[in-house]
């Protein structure tokens, strides 16, 4: 696709009067001038011969068709010294012409790819732009050259003039300033000319470039369309997921607060009306004392074991000290089913979240496994995997037991699906019935 010349890039003078007024000292200017110094030159050189070739090709034709070789030839030296031209003008002015299209062979063969080269149009215009361009240059340069010749003639006549005593030399001053302004502001006007030239003759045809612009533009609505739609889909699921993550842990809530009513706190009370026994039987009945303190005794014991099972829930104490692959070795070690534990290397890259989250997903299983599987052995596998974002924590839990797991509303499953969803995680269960259970979970490993 063609990017159109910038007038302000390339002609300041012809924007503002600002550009104007720093007409002479501008870059824009200096760049015009070589850059129509050079192509003066190069066409000169080059493109007269070349056009010149062109038009002897022309002129063969009619002698026995020998025209015919030759020009598909000079035709295509003159696409190859228009993508030439295109180079140097993006170099000198910052502006890129686009590439024309090149003309397809109808059908395979010599004579086909002939008739394709002649039958370019693009080509002879490229032909055209040789003998358009080279006119052009030599008025640009002329003019250029002349008006920066006579802004110095004007200087050198005007001093004379003064040193004779004529004061009409003063106004050489401001006539050599205007031609000198008249120079600048030719170099930039040529730069334009020449880029909507080039653009004319050596690139693309200009519905060619409208559609390209148009498939542009129509590519870019379907982007932001298809982007908003997953933006869109993405808050959905954001909303959902964290719904369900303030259920869940709403639920456990619940469910620490029943734990410890039930259990810690009843064997506290009972604890407390022991050990008020035991101080009151201290000094009439010891033995009874003494029985009071081992019950005690038992209590605490048991009072203990219940708060770290209970801790376990919230967070178990080996997966911070020893890591992913020890926790999990000590959930197989605790299943009544025999379970194979298939750790890979560089777990610890995972967060403690995301570890966490492997770690009550493989446990859950495995109490479903036990429970309701009927399964004779189980195996857990737990791996990163590497993607774009850092990498994904995955953990995998499958039996040989009897399948047709679903996660209800309400079950451990369908808590530890929402616990996954929070974490921008993918939850996957694939559990045939008669074919064993497969659940397969992952996690950024950032999370």
């Amino acid at each position: 696709m063609t990017i159109p010349a910038p007038t302000s890039r390339v002609a300041p003078a012809l924007t503002d009067l600002r550009g104007l007024l720093r007409a002479p000292w501008a870059r824009a200017t200096f760049d015009g001038v070589a850059q129509i110094v050079v192509g003066w030159f190069w066409l000169l050189v080059v493109g007269l011969p070349l056009w010149i070739l062109v038009v002897t090709s022309v002129g063969l034709v009619p002698a026995l068709g020998i025209g015919l070789l030759l020009l598909p030839l000079t035709l295509g030296l003159a696409r190859g010294f228009g993508a030439v031209e295109r180079a140097r003008l993006a170099a000198q002015t910052g502006v890129v012409v686009g590439t024309p299209p090149r003309r397809v062979p109808a059908r395979p063969g010599w004579w086909s790819w002939l008739w394709a080269q002649v039958a370019d149009g693009r080509s002879w215009l490229a032909a055209a732009y040789l003998l358009v361009a080279l006119l052009l240059y030599e008025v640009l340069f002329t003019l250029v050259v002349a008006a920066s010749a006579a802004s110095v003639a004007a200087v050198v006549l005007g001093v004379g003039a003064l040193a004779d005593g004529d004061l009409l030399g003063l106004l050489a001053i401001p006539a050599a300033v205007l031609l000198v302004w008249l120079a600048a502001v030719v170099a930039q006007l040529g730069s334009l000319v020449t880029l909507l030239l080039a653009r004319a003759l050596l690139g693309p045809p200009l519905d060619a470039e409208a559609r390209a612009a148009q498939q542009a533009a129509e590519h870019q609505a379907r982007a932001a369309e298809s982007a908003a739609a997953t933006a869109t889909a993405r808050a959905d699921v954001l909303t959902e997921t964290r719904a369900a993550a303030l259920e869940a842990a709403d639920a456990e809530r619940r469910r620490i607060e029943r734990d410890l009513h039930d259990g810690v706190q009843q064997r506290l009370v009972a604890l407390g009306v022991t050990l008020g026994t035991a101080r009151r039987e201290a000094e009439r009945d010891p033995s009874t004392a003494v029985a009071a303190l081992e019950h005690a005794h038992g209590e605490v014991k048991e009072s203990l074991a219940e708060l770290r099972d209970l801790v376990r829930g919230i967070h178990p104490a080996v997966l911070a000290d020893r890591g992913l692959d020890a926790a999990l070795s000590a959930l197989a070690a605790r299943s009544p089913v025999p379970v194979r534990v298939e750790a890979g290397t560089g777990l610890e890259r995972a967060g403690t979240t995301a570890q966490a989250a492997a770690y009550f997903v493989v446990a859950e299983a495995l109490t479903n496994v036990a429970r309701h599987a009927d399964a004779g052995s189980a195996v857990v596998r737990a791996a990163v995997v590497e993607d774009d974002r850092g990498g994904r924590l995955r953990v995998e839990v499958a039996d040989d037991g009897h399948g047709g797991a679903e996660p209800a509303p309400g079950s451990g499953l369908a808590g530890l699906r929402g616990r996954v969803a929070a974490l921008d995680g993918t939850f996957d269960l694939t559990s045939p019935t008669g074919a064993g259970t497969r659940l397969t979970v992952e996690v950024p490993c950032a999370s």
